[in-house]
């Protein structure tokens, strides 16, 4: 078997599809967040979240590992990732993956206020009640760079504004 001409078909099937990196964050009510603590330790979970201009915006408590992860401005990158139950194929699934600045937003500031309401209108009352709790910060996101994904041959690198800078077409996969 000519392995080029089978990578050269499959090139030809995996066609870059157009970005959609704005219609996939408006389907998403959560991020993925990957921290680290001070020894370097990984952690993973998620939190509902708000976007106010480019920033990402989550309420979280600090009973959580990741909060205090956050809230100390360790590094950090958030993904959002299209539905299982959604995709046709499960390897390649549309995801947006940012290394993001993490830096804590002032409790009754205006933006504090800001984005609370638009969390409130977004995931329901129960913002209010958490909100008041003591233990729960305001963490802003601020996108630094990234990538997105939204099918085989189809990744694009990501800047600060979510925009697409370029296809990712330097590598390709190789049979064994």
């Amino acid at each position: 078997m000519n392995h080029t001409n089978t990578q050269d078909e499959a090139g030809k099937k995996a066609k870059p599809v157009a970005p959609k990196v704005k219609e996939l964050m408006d389907r998403t009510k959560s991020v993925i967040l990957a921290t680290v603590d001070a020894e370097g330790i990984p952690n993973s979970s998620y939190a509902p979240f708000v976007q106010v201009g480019n920033t990402l915006y989550i309420l979280v408590s600090f009973m959580a590992k990741h909060t205090k992860n956050l809230a100390e401005g360790r590094k950090t990158s958030v993904m959002f990732i299209e539905d299982e139950s959604a995709t046709k194929q499960i390897y390649a699934r549309e995801r947006l993956t940012l290394e993001a600045a993490a830096s804590q937003v002032e409790r009754d500031s205006e933006i504090w206020n800001t984005v609370v309401t638009k969390l409130k209108e977004n995931h329901g009352k129960v913002v209010d009640v958490i909100a008041e709790m003591q233990d729960f910060i305001l963490i802003a996101l601020q996108p630094v760079k990234g990538s997105y994904v939204n099918g085989f041959g189809s990744a694009y690198f990501v800047d600060q504004n979510l925009d697409i800078l370029e296809h990712r077409n330097d590598v390709n996969h190789q049979p064994k």
